[in-house]
């Protein structure tokens, strides 16, 4: 569910939340299907099977409708990588690390809509705002608190941020050059987190 700070009006009913989930999802789908500049909120609306005074219930323009997806692309994201790392039973932060980037990159496989929007770094097409990533920073940082070997200050908090930014470009790279992501790509950029993040943790 996206965060309730990013929707006009949040959701109360069960229904109402239903309705929420089909115009997200429609909004993924038609996101792969004709990408973000020729998305309109009216064909969300009919894509979801909703009036398109529910679109507006939820979301003021299109630019608050991906936002949210998003935010549920990041929410969905740590519910993942929380199940992983419980299904794991432990390890250390180099585990933790194979866990954060394997979802990542099956989520961009698989997911509807975020290889354009993932976590809000993408929309407009092409722009790198920072915000995003330093959500995305502070959440990994939260979540792997358990498999880390030192307590997360601020100095840690910046190496994952660094981290963050780093895998980012390296997985667009990936999957500019393969559609599925370019295995040897991929290597590199796990070798290159793990060296990098071991000065901070090892």
């Amino acid at each position: 569910m996206p965060d309730p700070t990013t929707l006009r009006r949040a959701p109360v009913q069960r229904r109402s939340a239903e309705r929420l989930t089909r115009i997200l999802d429609a909004c993924a789908d038609l996101l792969d299907e004709v990408g973000y500049d020729a998305l309109s909120t009216r064909a969300v609306a009919e894509r979801a099977g909703v009036p398109i005074g529910s679109v507006y219930r939820f979301f003021g323009n299109k630019r608050q409708m991906a936002d949210a997806l998003a935010q549920r692309n990041l929410e969905r994201y740590a519910e993942r990588v929380t199940e992983r790392l419980r299904a794991g039973g432990g390890g250390d932060w180099r585990t933790a690390m194979d866990a954060v980037l394997d979802e990542y990159l099956a989520m961009k496989r698989t997911t509807p809509g975020f290889s354009l929007v993932d976590f809000g770094n993408q929309i407009p097409v092409g722009s790198r705002r920072a915000e995003p990533n330093h959500r995305v920073a502070d959440r990994l940082t939260d979540l792997l608190g358990d498999h880390l070997p030192r307590t997360p200050d601020a100095a840690l908090r910046r190496a994952f941020l660094i981290a963050v930014e780093t895998a980012d470009t390296l997985v667009q790279l990936a999957f500019r050059v393969d559609p599925e992501g370019d295995a040897a790509i991929v290597a590199e950029m796990r070798e290159m987190l793990r060296a990098y993040l071991g000065r901070v943790l090892d």
